[in-house]
């Protein structure tokens, strides 16, 4: 008996030093990155389902000097879209919609239903609708830096020809999540943001998270910055199109609550866990007809380890803000960085899992 236990507190004072030193060259990593007197980041890494290194790295406001701590709260860009994805999950869960229904069953005012009635849920979820993005003619219009949800996929609603069949291909969509979005307050009657803090938000533990389509929370957030001719710049609402489309890109949060957010979605608190399985693995349509395979889950991006383990993870990219969101449920393994400034986001997510022993392939980062 004696023997076991000597044996067991080795083993455990083993692993404790391999994660210390594990930590220890995550900060350095981030440390040669980020000066404490910049717009910085903030980290947190779990291991075998703990945390084993959070920290936080320059300040989140160049006008006040504040730090970055792990409880500081960014605009996640479109890390954001996983919320409403979920949101929509569990709608579907409780038998409200299904992800079958066509967009005709909700927009009554699509310019032609035919094309509405063709496309469902799953394909907005997936990016697969073939939807064009006819905003883009308008990208430089001052509307587009106050347009809401609804104001940004009422174009949407115009177009009259897809750019392919629904499910065949895939293209990076952001306002298929403002319809998304749209779509929850028909089913609820309630405001969409309310929907997912209700859902979401509430069940994770994820008090100080905030949803917002105009400015930014008012206490303990980042604000974004660029390089402009060597000086930061601010990049906030009102100064960078697409913040108030909410649907698409407007959760506010945390290393820390993100970290709740993960947790809750590996435990099935939203909805059953067969379902997160599913909606966390590629989705693949019989009618695929893109040369490259397809790569996406439920919002989620897919790829795996080099010994074969599923990796699941989404970026977020809007004004100054820059995240990455890695998770690899069958090791443990949890990496969320949240950014104030640009950083080589796919070089560091390679350097972090290298530093933790795991190789990664199919690495998916939408640009």
């Amino acid at each position: 008996m004696k023997k076991v236990t000597l044996l067991l507190s080795i083993l455990i004072s083993s692993c404790a030093n391999s994660d210390k030193k594990i930590a220890e060259q995550i900060d350095q990593l981030f440390l040669s990155e980020f000066r404490p007197d910049q717009p910085g980041a903030a980290v947190l890494v779990m291991k075998d389902g703990k945390v084993i290194f959070e920290k936080g790295y320059g300040i989140a406001d160049i006008a006040t000097k504040e730090k970055i701590t792990t409880e500081t709260l960014f605009n996640t860009g479109s890390i954001s879209k996983t919320f409403v994805s979920n949101t929509i999950l569990s709608l579907a869960d409780e038998g409200k919609l299904s992800l079958n229904d066509s967009l005709s069953k909700y927009f009554h005012d699509f310019k032609n239903q035919k094309i509405a009635n063709r496309i469902k849920i799953h394909h907005l979820l997936t990016h697969t609708s073939g939807l064009p993005d006819n905003r883009r003619d308008l990208l430089e219009a001052v509307y587009l830096l106050t347009a809401k949800d609804e104001e940004n996929w009422y174009p949407i609603e115009q177009n009259d020809s897809l750019l392919f069949e629904p499910g065949s291909r895939f293209e990076y969509s952001n306002p298929a999540f403002n319809g998304l979005a749209l779509i929850i307050e028909k089913v609820t009657k309630k405001k969409w943001q309310d929907v997912v803090a209700e859902k979401i938000f509430k069940p994770s533990g994820m008090t100080a998270s905030k949803i917002t389509d105009g400015a930014y929370p008012e206490n303990g957030v980042a604000h974004g910055y660029i390089d402009v001719l060597g000086e930061f710049s601010e990049r906030d609402y009102g100064e960078e199109p697409t913040f108030a489309a909410a649907g698409n890109g407007g959760v506010w949060s945390s290393v820390k609550e993100l970290a709740k957010y993960e947790m809750a979605l590996r435990n099935g608190v939203f909805f059953k866990k067969d379902l997160v399985e599913h909606s966390r693995s590629i989705m693949r349509y019989s009618q695929w007809a893109d040369s490259v395979p397809p790569f996406i889950g439920y919002s989620w991006f897919i790829g795996k380890t080099e010994d074969g383990a599923k990796m699941i993870s989404h970026t977020g990219t809007q004004g100054g803000f820059h995240a990455d969101y890695v998770s690899i449920p069958e090791k443990g393994v949890l990496y969320v960085v949240l950014c104030n400034r640009p950083f080589p986001r796919e070089e560091f997510r390679k350097k972090v899992f290298e530093i933790m022993g795991v190789r990664l392939q199919n690495l998916v980062i939408p640009k």
